[in-house]
């Protein structure tokens, strides 16, 4: 649904050089704040061990990890 909604909000904005600026700017600001981001370091090397459990409790541990009998 976002990316439907996106669409059709590029195409209404795409119609006019007013528009067609502000998606320069947003792709522009957009893509300085993906840079950044990439450039953060990921997780701790220790928590990418294996045998180490994430810290995430939302984290999916395969169907091994359920209640065994």
């Amino acid at each position: 649904m976002k990316r439907i909604l996106q669409l059709v909000v590029t195409r209404w904005l795409a119609r006019t050089p007013i528009g067609m600026v502000l998606l320069g700017l947003g792709w522009l600001f957009m893509r300085r704040r993906r840079a950044r981001n990439r450039q953060q370091p990921a997780n701790s090397p220790a928590l990418r061990q294996p045998g180490r459990r994430s810290g995430n409790p939302y984290a999916w541990r395969g169907p091994a990890a359920g209640n065994r009998r």
